[in-house]
């Protein structure tokens, strides 16, 4: 390949619209926080008019390529993730991306997720002298915690770090997490926060003929929890706190939506708890709004789409105070946090919401008015902005390679 031709190339596009190539090892329909996440930037970029080359593992034999205006997907084989069946990772593909970006070279490669595809991403784009950046998507702390695998900590972070500061930036989706990475040697962070559609999840999809299937009434508190049914998620925690939740109001009930391994365990996990299975779009919608509090012990996210969601929704919220509890909430204003990982303090928070349903009513009033101005529009907006300063950073390279 002709090194003068990649450098005139390299510099910064001159038109509005870009090409941006998307890299992601989960994508709809499959149904995970990275994937809804991705979908929507997805979208967000082709309303922006950019041009969207998608790359992601074949979803099943009769997975087949979309092409169309401003989009096309390139779709690689995968390998079903242990654990979890139903999701796959993609398989390294480094030739192939350099010769489909050879032939036809995005203005910036963005890479979600930080598996064998995505490193053949980065390694192909660094190849072509492309602008990278990066999601921060995997909580490896998870890893010692929950898996019994605490040695693979440090060479797990050794790895992310390696692969994300070969980005011209790499994205966090809180402060907090951005604090906590830099203290690790993590380099060129940006915060991109997230978003949720505030009339998709809304309290006017609340049923009553959903909460009469529960066996509530009225004056019921239904506390809901949305998530993966896996060992990370801390759901010896949430039935703790639910089962603390009946001794003070013994007629409240708990709704699981979801699926994974821990499904069946759960089903039989105590009197009054609905494991309800996975849901999606309007059926998810209104699970939530269907009930009255949210539920989160989980110490592993990166994130939490969810929480968001349940402050769509109007729910009255027991979290623990990191991620996207601490980013958007307020204890005792907005929702009822707990010190992080600290068991006994969550479960007092449950308590706290049994005991006084117009609280829970008001703390979710007070958490939907802040979800209703976290627009997937604002996040796109920055998130573009990110791609812009990643081209920007590498034409500046660009030039002075040319100089030197």
């Amino acid at each position: 390949m002709d090194t003068a031709e990649l450098s005139i190339s390299e510099l910064a596009p001159q038109r509005a619209q870009l090409r941006v190539a998307m890299v992601t090892e989960t994508y709809p329909p499959e149904v995970n926080g990275v994937a809804r996440t991705m979908g929507l930037m997805v979208d967000g970029l082709r309303a922006r008019d950019h041009a969207v080359q998608l790359i992601r593992p074949r979803q099943g034999s009769a997975d087949r390529a979309e092409n169309g205006a401003n989009f096309e997907e390139l779709l690689r084989p995968g390998m079903a993730i242990p654990r979890y069946a139903q999701l796959r990772m993609g398989l390294p593909a480094r030739q192939a991306l350099l010769r489909a970006w050879a032939l036809r070279r995005p203005d910036v490669v963005h890479v979600a997720t930080e598996g064998p595809l995505g490193w053949s991403a980065l390694s192909a784009a660094q190849k072509l002298r492309l602008p990278v950046t990066s999601d921060f998507r995997t909580n490896f702390h998870a890893y010692s915690r929950h898996y019994g695998a605490g040695w693979l900590t440090r060479p797990i972070a050794a790895y992310l770090r390696k692969f994300h500061n070969r980005a011209e930036c790499t994205l966090v989706p809180t402060e907090q997490m951005s604090a906590e990475l830099a203290a690790l040697g993590f380099e060129r962070l940006r915060v991109v926060g997230r978003g949720v559609n505030a009339q998709t999840f809304h309290p006017d999809k609340r049923s009553e003929a959903l909460r009469a299937r529960w066996q509530a009434g009225p004056d019921t508190l239904v506390a809901l929890c949305v998530s993966r049914f896996a060992a990370e998620k801390n759901f010896p925690l949430l039935i703790e706190g639910y089962k603390a939740m009946q001794a003070v109001r013994g007629d409240s009930r708990l709704v699981l939506v979801g699926d994974g391994p821990l499904a069946e365990e759960l089903r039989n996990a105590g009197v009054g708890i609905v494991v309800a299975g996975r849901k999606v779009n309007g059926e998810l919608s209104m699970h939530y709004a269907s009930a009255d509090a949210f539920l989160f012990p989980s110490t592993t996210e990166t994130f939490g789409n969810v929480t968001l969601e349940a402050m769509a929704c109007g729910l009255g919220i027991a979290a623990y105070d990191y991620a996207a509890a601490r980013q958007y909430l307020r204890h005792g204003e907005s929702a009822l946090l707990a010190a992080f990982d600290q068991p006994a303090d969550f479960v007092a928070q449950c308590v706290e919401l049994a005991r006084d349903l117009p609280r829970v009513r008001a703390l979710g009033a007070a958490a939907r008015h802040i979800a209703a101005e976290l627009s997937w529009e604002r996040v796109v907006g920055d998130f573009e902005h990110a791609l812009l300063e990643a081209i920007d950073v590498s034409a500046e390279r660009a030039r002075a390679r040319q100089a030197a």
